[in-house]
């Protein structure tokens, strides 16, 4: 009973801290390959204050900047992008639109987690091709194949305009991003401007993992120079509390596992040590001292907790890899329309810190009935053997 119980809280642990990581996981990876990328630079306040008008945030310099970025050891690639706030009109209604001027051979690559609904993606013959979000799309009435206007202000507060055809409609991980984005090509956009300037360089690196990494070099080396190197978390305030949000829910179910498992490992050790005070009684009658008695029963229930921690690390990671070849199909989260399929990750602090928790609440489930046992006179351990 005492190694099933300890089996049942260690596979808990590794089960749900792998669902939750593989939650993290996917979530990030989503916002890299549809929206952020790994890092974004900017010029300096973009972030704070360019939000309303982009125009007075452009890099001017870019090919020199995106040449320094690419020769960074772990960078795949490197984009611009151009973003502008306007009306955009399908000859019956007027809609707020916030737009993207992208590369669409770039993009192409790093756009993994964009899902195209309808039509396809902008490609780099699209001189004057358009992709809608689908939810704007949707309240639009537009479709592939249908032209459109983009009405925007240039920097110099003149009124442009261009006709589109939309290519296209598409959904990200953000219901509300695609009910207002569109994208177009960034040769458009520069025409729409009136501007050669960007506003974002976006990186993609080749292993998320590297992004704290590359970002500390790229602040190194564009100290000074008035440009921000922001990272996907920084850029993604959801997420992080996302994050905090799921680590507070998964503390507390730690906690509360290792509360079951201590109980239940205590009420077994309990009886089990009771049920042998006689023998006990014989041992220091026999002159063996009861610091050596509460040393023998913490050494069995030190070994019965490496032998539970340790099965159920193992049957937890067989269990995550069963579980993880089949999936586990997910509802859409919060705000969006893309349901997914879950996985249980393996992850070496959430196995480790598993292991542990199996392991010390056992061994504190014992102490305090081993020291029960101690107190009990010699001559009243022996009436329990008659």
């Amino acid at each position: 009973m005492t190694l099933m119980a300890i089996i049942a809280g260690v596979v808990g642990l590794i089960l749900s801290g792998g669902f939750v990581h593989d939650i993290f996981a996917q979530l990030g990876e989503v916002l890299i390959h549809s929206q952020t990328g790994h890092l974004q630079i900017t010029r300096a306040g973009y972030l704070e204050r360019g939000a309303r008008s982009p125009e007075k945030f452009l890099i001017h310099d870019a090919e020199k900047i995106r040449a320094r970025v690419a020769g960074t050891a772990g960078v795949e690639d490197v984009m611009g992008r151009l973003y502008f706030a306007g009306l955009i009109n399908n000859g019956h209604s007027d809609q707020p639109i916030v737009g993207e001027g992208i590369e669409p051979v770039h993009e192409a690559k790093l756009g993994s987690g964009l899902v195209i609904t309808a039509g396809r993606t902008l490609e780099k013959q699209d001189l004057n091709g358009m992709l809608l979000g689908q939810d704007l799309a949707r309240a639009l009435k537009l479709k592939p194949g249908d032209w459109t206007n983009l009405v925007i202000n240039t920097p110099e507060g003149a009124l442009n305009s261009l006709e589109f055809q939309v290519v296209g409609t598409f959904q990200t991980f953000s219901k509300d991003y695609d009910a207002r984005a569109l994208r177009i090509p960034l040769a458009a956009a520069q025409d729409l401007l009136a501007t050669p300037g960007i506003n974002t360089l976006v990186v993609a690196l080749q292993h998320t993992r590297d992004t704290e990494r590359v970002a500390a070099l790229l602040k190194a080396d564009f100290r000074g120079a008035s440009l921000d190197v922001k990272t996907w978390v920084e850029l993604n305030d959801f997420y992080a509390k996302t994050v905090e949000m799921y680590d507070a829910q998964f503390g507390v179910l730690r906690l509360i596992i290792l509360l079951m498992v201590l109980l239940s490992v205590a009420n077994s050790v309990n009886m089990s040590i009771f049920e042998r005070v006689g023998e006990f009684g014989t041992m220091m009658a026999l002159g063996n001292r009861k610091r050596r008695i509460f040393a023998l029963i913490m050494a069995e229930n030190t070994l019965i907790a490496a032998a539970g921690a340790g099965a159920g690390v193992v049957l937890g990671m067989l269990l995550a890899l069963i579980i993880s070849a089949i999936g586990i199909p997910m509802p859409p989260p919060p705000n969006a329309d893309l349901s997914y399929v879950a996985h249980i990750r393996l992850v070496p602090s959430v196995i480790a810190g598993a292991f542990l928790v199996g392991f010390i609440a056992t061994i504190a489930a014992a102490i305090l009935p081993a020291a029960r046992v101690q107190r009990i006179p010699v001559v009243d351990a022996l009436r329990e053997n008659v």
